[in-house]
């Protein structure tokens, strides 16, 4: 699909597990950058290169044209196809600093971020050709760049990108969709990463790996419901704990997802995670008091 005139968003079914024998329908977007060559954002989930690759095709290009795979963070939904991306077109890996002992040791993550079905959708890792920190450019070619924030909370490494010549921020999963399940690490950089984003002047399309684009002020208004969410997440993870003080942190994480409206299904660890780094945070009334 075109967004526009540079870039092109590839929607990626897959499948993850909440508890053993039940998976969910979910899906990410990766994202197509074309000039004299090709940059990759995010990648998806094991397999899904030859989508990826078939995309290309069908805009005249052939996939050995990518020559950066830029990824806005380690989780499996956006490096697990990596490995076969590499392999056909052997381009190079940019990662956040943060982001890299995930993606070079997916063992390591699978350990410390427990997913049933990781294995699954992770084919392998691979190795960081450039690791990025806050403020880096990734040069493109014909002038373009891609500018580099990093906007921890999500996760330690996580970073979105802007494509000035489009108006373009690329965000992956640091800004939450209002309404949707609630996956980050740390609440208070979540916040101030979001808060960054806020500040960029000039932005005219929103690709965040959750849904479609979105345009123009649609942008902005995006970006400010996801920081009240934060709060409105808190406020609930506070409710609930002074409600019933002795849940263990699963039961209370599925009593929090209630209290937020949304439909019941199994809380998965990556959601519990999210809850507790809401229950570090108790003795604050609001996560976004400067």
């Amino acid at each position: 699909m075109q967004v526009t005139e540079h870039i092109h968003a590839i929607k990626i079914p897959f499948k993850l597990s909440v508890e053993p024998g039940r998976t969910v329908d979910r899906f990410v977007y990766a994202y197509l950058i074309l000039g004299k060559e090709i940059c990759l954002i995010d990648c998806g989930v094991s397999s899904t290169e030859k989508m990826i690759f078939d995309c290309v095709r069908e805009l005249d290009r052939d996939p050995k044209e990518i020559s950066m795979l830029a990824l806005t963070h380690s989780h499996p939904d956006h490096i697990g196809g990596s490995q076969g991306v590499v392999r056909e077109c052997g381009c190079q890996v940019a990662a956040h600093v943060d982001a890299q002992p995930w993606i070079e040791d997916v063992e390591r993550q699978s350990r410390e971020r427990p997913i049933a079905n990781f294995h699954s959708l992770v084919a392998g890792p691979v190795k960081v050709d450039v690791a990025l920190r806050d403020g880096d450019e990734l040069d493109l070619g014909d002038g373009r760049v891609l500018e580099v924030v990093h906007t921890p909370g999500h996760s330690r490494g996580s970073i979105s990108f802007i494509f000035r010549e489009d108006g373009a921020l690329f965000t992956g999963d640091v800004v939450p969709m209002a309404g949707g399940l609630p996956i980050y690490e740390d609440i208070f950089s979540s916040v101030r990463s979001v808060r960054q984003l806020a500040r960029i002047e000039g932005l005219k399309v929103l690709f965040a790996s959750w849904d479609d684009p979105h345009y123009g002020d649609r942008v902005y208004e995006l970006i400010d419901e996801a920081l009240h969410y934060f709060q409105r997440t808190h406020e609930a993870v506070r409710k609930v704990t002074a409600n019933f003080p002795s849940l263990d942190a699963k039961e209370l994480s599925s009593r929090v997802l209630k209290e937020l409206g949304l439909p019941e299904t199994a809380t998965p660890t990556i959601v519990v995670k999210s809850i507790e780094a809401h229950l570090r945070e108790l003795r604050h009334e609001d996560v976004l008091k400067d």
